[in-house]
């Protein structure tokens, strides 16, 4: 039985209608999940102040998006999936050309992206690059700056 069914008041009663309504939202909202990050585009996942420069299109499996902050001289790269799904491997990575030591990436398996990854390459050139599922995208010797 509903708590407005047990209220006799119809004032007590419109209060239970209202506050069962409000609960149900609630749990409703908690219970799925948002959309606002929603796979295929690239949504802020660097943080503020990262500005988009590049992108590396895959035929509409996956994109690479290379980003970067003029206020620390970090390059960010995230790589993201066309569409959210079952794990699988993944890869967003950027290094210094020439420069093997100063690699960083995130390989793993992952639903929507991977990344972010960050390196300090102001005045450098850079490759970058991202992998989904066994197919890879990258860019070497690019953004010098």
């Amino acid at each position: 039985m509903l708590l407005s069914e047990r209220i006799k008041t119809p004032a007590a009663r419109r209060l239970g209608i209202l506050c069962s309504a409000a609960a149900m939202a609630l749990a409703s909202a908690v219970a799925l999940p948002g959309t606002a990050n929603a796979a295929g585009g690239y949504n802020g996942e660097c943080g503020s102040g990262y500005k988009l420069i590049d992108t590396l299109w895959t035929g509409g499996i996956f994109k690479v998006y290379l980003t970067y902050s003029a206020a620390t001289g970090n390059n960010c790269v995230v790589t993201i999936r066309a569409s959210v799904g079952s794990p699988a491997p993944m890869n967003a990575w950027i290094q210094r050309s020439n420069d093997g030591s100063s690699y960083r990436g995130d390989p793993g398996q992952f639903t929507n992206y991977a990344g972010p990854v960050y390196l300090y390459a102001k005045g450098s050139c850079i490759d970058w690059g991202g992998e989904f599922n066994g197919g890879d995208a990258d860019q070497v010797h690019s953004h010098c700056k």
